[in-house]
Order: C-alpha cells, then sequence, then structure tokens
C-alpha cells in the first residue's frame, strides 16, 4: 500500500532523482531542484527528507565506494523504489482530478 498522500517537497526529490535518468547523489538531487524547480534546498532539510522517506518506502540507497577527491568518504546514491513510482502516480492523479475543468479560472478567464 502507498501513502496517501506525498507532500509538494517529496513529489520534487523523488521527481529529482527520477530525472537524474540512474542512481542520484544528494549534491545530483539538489543540483536538479535548483536547476528545474527553481527551488535552492540545504542540505540538511534534503538529508532529513531523504531519510523520512527511506523510512517509509519510497526511495532506497546504497553506498558508492569513496573516491580520493572525497577523502575515501562513500556517497549515497538513491533511487526511487516501486512504492515511490506508485505514491507519484497516485499524487499525479489526484493533482490532475483537481485541476479538471479549472483552465478557464487559472488563465484568467472570469
Amino acid at each position: 500500500m502507498s501513502p496517501r498522500f506525498l507532500g509538494e517537497f517529496e513529489q520534487m526529490v523523488l521527481l529529482a532523482i527520477l530525472q537524474s535518468k540512474k542512481k542520484a547523489s544528494a549534491i545530483a538531487v539538489l543540483r536538479e531542484l535548483d536547476d528545474r524547480a527553481g527551488r535552492a534546498v540545504s542540505r540538511g532539510s534534503l538529508y532529513k527528507t531523504l531519510e523520512r522517506m527511506e523510512a517509509k518506502g519510497l526511495l532506497r540507497w546504497e553506498a558508492e565506494a569513496g573516491s580520493p577527491d572525497r577523502g575515501g568518504h562513500p556517497r549515497r546514491l538513491f533511487e526511487v523504489t516501486p512504492l515511490g513510482i506508485t505514491a507519484l502516480q497516485e499524487s499525479r492523479l489526484a493533482l490532475h482530478r483537481l485541476w479538471e475543468g479549472l483552465d478557464s479560472v487559472l488563465e484568467g478567464e472570469v
């Protein structure tokens, strides 16, 4: 069973991971959020959200071996789980239903 509703930021994080077309590091997620959504996010709030979403089963991560330029420290690579995909699909469907019939109102044609 998927979470009933995803928050806006949770949706953005999952979509940013998917946009990377591979497993994404936190830095790649931050870059996607900034570039595509125009949303600057602190690393701390991103990591807190990633941990919460992992606990919900929406994403998972694996460690990539540390490189010399990182002082040997491993890097987490995130990927969206099937449950995360389902939650995104359900969120998109709910939003589409709410948007239905509002074009004239939202485009200023009253």
